[in-house]
Order: C-alpha cells, then sequence, then structure tokens
C-alpha cells in the first residue's frame, strides 16, 4: 500500500546575496555581488500512512515551513524525492491539488471586503465540485464549526478566531485527503484553540484524513499528534512517539504539590535531599526518576500538609528545549 507521503533524502538550498551596509557597498553590489549557499532543509528522510497525524516539529528557522511548500509542491527540491499520494508534487499537477489542502495561520485566502461564502462558491467553482456534493460538504463543515452565523458577514467584521474556523472550511470544500497545516491556532485565544483542535481531530477520525501539523503551541501536539518529527537546521533530530521523545529526553516526572496551608522552605528542605522548586505560596513542584516516585510521594505525604497531588510528565516546551539545545 502507497504512504500518504513519502520523503528521500529531501534538499532545499537557497543561494543568498551578501552586502555591507552603506552607500559604497550598494554600489559595488551594482556590479560585483557576493553570493552563498543557505541550506534550508538537508538530506531529510520520512514516510507518513494514510490516516495519521503527525506534529512536524522544530524551532524557528529550522526548515518546517520549507518543506510543507516543497509537499505541496509551492517550492521545488533541491535534491531528494518527494511523493505525495504517490505523485510527484512538482509541477503541481491537478491529480494531487485535488487531494491536498495547505492552510496556512499567517496567510488568508478570504476575501476581506467579501463574506466567507463567496470564497466557499469561489472554491467550489477553482474544484468544480458538484453542487450537491459541495452544499453538503459545506453543510457539514458549518455544522462542526458552528459556522451558520458568520458564513454571510463580511470577512473584516469576523474576529480572528471566527476567520481561522471558515480558512479550515474553505480548504476542506474539496474533501482533501491530506492535510497539511501550519500554525493554525497561532493567535487565537484559549477557547477558539481548543474549539480548532477538537474540530481537526474529529475530521481525521471522520474522514481518514493524513495531517502534518507544525505549531509553536505544544498544547496543539500534545493533544492532536501520536507521532513527532522533529527537524533543526533542516536536519531530522527525531522520528517517532511523542511519548518515547519525552521520556528519552526529560524521563523525570514533576510531582505538583498543592499544599492546604503555607510552609517555610526550611520544612521543605528538612524533608531531605528533595529537588523542590516554589511555584506560588501554595505549590510545590518536585522532580523524581520514576524509580524514586513511590519513596518521594510517601515523603511530600508523610510530611507535608497537602490538599492536591498530581504527577505529571514535564512540560513539552522543556522537552523541545533540550532537544534542540544538543
Amino acid at each position: 500500500m502507497t504512504r500518504a507521503i513519502e520523503v528521500e533524502h529531501l534538499t532545499k538550498t537557497y543561494r543568498v546575496s551578501k552586502k555591507a551596509a552603506g552607500f559604497r557597498a550598494s554600489l559595488k553590489a551594482l556590479f560585483s555581488r557576493e553570493t552563498i549557499d543557505v541550506n534550508a532543509v538537508v538530506d531529510l528522510s520520512f514516510g507518513i500512512e494514510a490516516g495519521e497525524r503527525v506534529g512536524f516539529l522544530g524551532p524557528n528557522g529550522a526548515g518546517k515551513t520549507t518543506t510543507l511548500k516543497m509537499l505541496s509542491g509551492l517550492l521545488t527540491p533541491t535534491g531528494g524525492q518527494v511523493k505525495v499520494l504517490g505523485l510527484d508534487p512538482r509541477g503541481r499537477p491537478h491529480a494531487l491539488l485535488r487531494q491536498i489542502t495547505l492552510v496556512m495561520g499567517q496567510k488568508q485566502q478570504l476575501m476581506w471586503d467579501l463574506p466567507p461564502i463567496e470564497t466557499m462558491e469561489l472554491n467550489r467553482a477553482v474544484y468544480d465540485l458538484d453542487r450537491t456534493a459541495y452544499k453538503t460538504t459545506l453543510d457539514q463543515l458549518t455544522t462542526m464549526l458552528g459556522l451558520s452565523e458568520v458564513l454571510e458577514k463580511p470577512t473584516r467584521q469576523l474576529s480572528l478566531g471566527e476567520r481561522m474556523k471558515c480558512e479550515l472550511a474553505a480548504a476542506l470544500l474539496h474533501q482533501p485527503r491530506v492535510l497539511f497545516l501550519d500554525e493554525p491556532t497561532i493567535g487565537l485565544d484559549v477557547t477558539m484553540q481548543a474549539t480548532v483542535r477538537r474540530f481537526i481531530k474529529e475530521y481525521n477520525e471522520t474522514t481518514g484524513a493524513t495531517i502534518l501539523l507544525t505549531s509553536h503551541d505544544m498544547d496543539d501536539v500534545t493533544a492532536l499528534c501520536p507521532r513527532v518529527i522533529v527537524i533543526d537546521k533542516g536536519r531530522l533530530r527525531h522520528d517517532g512517539d511523542l511519548a518515547a521523545l519525552i521520556a528519552q529526553t526529560s524521563p523525570d516526572k514533576r510531582i505538583a504539590v498543592t499544599l492546604a496551608k503555607p510552609v517555610e522552605d526550611a520544612v521543605l528542605a528538612a524533608l531531605g535531599p528533595l529537588r523542590w522548586t516554589r511555584v506560588s505560596p501554595m505549590i510545590v513542584s518536585v522532580l523524581a526518576a520514576p524509580a524514586d516516585l513511590p519513596a518521594t510521594m510517601r515523603t511530600l505525604l508523610d510530611g507535608l500538609p497537602i490538599s492536591d497531588l498530581r504527577v505529571e510528565d514535564p512540560p513539552l516546551e522543556d522537552v523541545m528545549q533540550q532537544v534542540f539545545g544538543r
């Protein structure tokens, strides 16, 4: 069975001009310009099966958006091979474009002075969708995203969250089999972020569409992506289970202790060699290796007035900082 996405030794190199500051340097650059090669993606290989939800992570400048643009045919690789649904994205063949979509949280396709329904109609014409099938899909997306009250308002009058939901609906009218999502929750408030995450997960589970998601919001990743691909400086750093990455990079557990009443730091220090941090007068965070967890919890319960105690994995943000730091 053909994988939804197949990437082999993918490379993208840009030739960039260098110029010093000042008028003299600008004049010189008119006749003789120095250039350097910048590697955005280097020998990148991975495969994604149909129906997977995969997080594509890395710091700014890691090559994530460049890779998504090559996968969707917007950029041509310098080297290597790319297959999406068994097709080469180079040249943006119609057979591929009818089966994929690229949603970028910082770009919009909605027409600013017209209501979103006009963009929906335009996309129906672009993809030559049957009117009955278009109406059925639009009704389903409207229900899933709660768009009934916003489709006929001018786009400029909508909130950022309403616009993002309309962007998703417009991008999914042709029922793509592969979704490339680049920062889909950027700038949204907490409530709207949760709404968009629920929709993406429900859409994946309902349709079986493959999703490759980039995000700097680790809540997006933990909520949506059992598997993560991590790149840095264009190179692959990790490809596998998210829980395995956390266990491998930061195996310690975090015990969040809520006190029934404040205690002095001296009381905490008297408990022994615990790795504790005072979060607030009533909350203490304690790190413990998995093997030491039972003994550490007994020490805390015996020595402190506790109203609540939770064992957690370290925040994914901390894990990713350690990965990139290495």
